[in-house]
């Protein structure tokens, strides 16, 4: 079986279909072998063992595929906010990339996206954190998740952006607005989240996993 592939805004080749694997609970290897090249994980599913189970499973075709992976929460269990709360310095995203890559059993990370926009920190820091990161190695792509058109511009200007995640569906067509035109105006391709069809109540909007997501600035 040939799947088709797209590439990215920065030049990253993936298959047209790729696995998120928040819901992991078998191998993903069979994928691999049916033409997957992209594996979106993050360090929060689980959190940890989902990077685990996907670096043992994709390590003997490391590589054939692309790894995305995610930071962005703090992961403080003394922390009252959602999954620690969210924290995108700069020493953090050193930190989380480096465990990530322990976990996922490479030396680098294909597509780290920043989870969710932290408004403590400048998404110029942000964006010049990851263009370091790049340089030495460590990953080779930047992307944002739930971003405002206006952040991923500021971002952009730093460090181009490969993706943009956003939730898109025929439920949640907020993007059409102005976030896809922006992602058209500076070349990026956007993976969307679509909606469940079996969802019948407004969808909770501070969770992950959960939609539609706030896009935030």
């Amino acid at each position: 079986m040939t799947i088709p592939t797209r590439t990215l805004g920065q030049g990253l080749e993936v298959s047209a279909i790729g696995l998120g694997c928040m819901g992991l609970t078998s191998p993903t290897g069979p994928s691999a072998d049916r033409g997957v090249t992209l594996f979106d994980t993050a360090e929060i599913y689980g959190p940890y063992v989902n990077e685990e189970l996907v670096g043992e499973a994709l390590e003997p075709v490391r590589d054939r595929v692309v790894i995305a992976t995610k930071f962005g929460f703090g992961l403080d269990a003394a922390s009252t906010e959602p999954f620690g709360g969210l924290d995108s310095r700069p020493e953090h995203i050193r930190e989380v990339v480096d465990a990530s890559l322990r976990r996922l059993r490479t030396d680098h990370i294909d597509l780290p996206y920043q989870h969710r926009v932290d408004p403590a920190v400048p998404i110029e820091d942000v964006a010049g954190t990851v263009r370091d990161l790049i340089t030495e190695g460590k990953v080779r792509h930047f992307g944002l998740s739930e971003a405002a058109p206006a952040t991923v511009r500021r971002a952009h200007a730093v460090q181009p952006v490969t993706a943009v995640q956003s939730e898109y569906s025929l439920w949640w067509r907020r993007p059409e607005e102005e976030l896809i035109p922006t992602l058209d105006d500076l070349g990026i391709v956007s993976p969307s989240r679509s909606g469940r069809a079996t969802r019948s109540t407004p969808r909770p909007t501070s969770g992950i996993g959960t939609g539609p997501r706030p896009i935030t600035s």
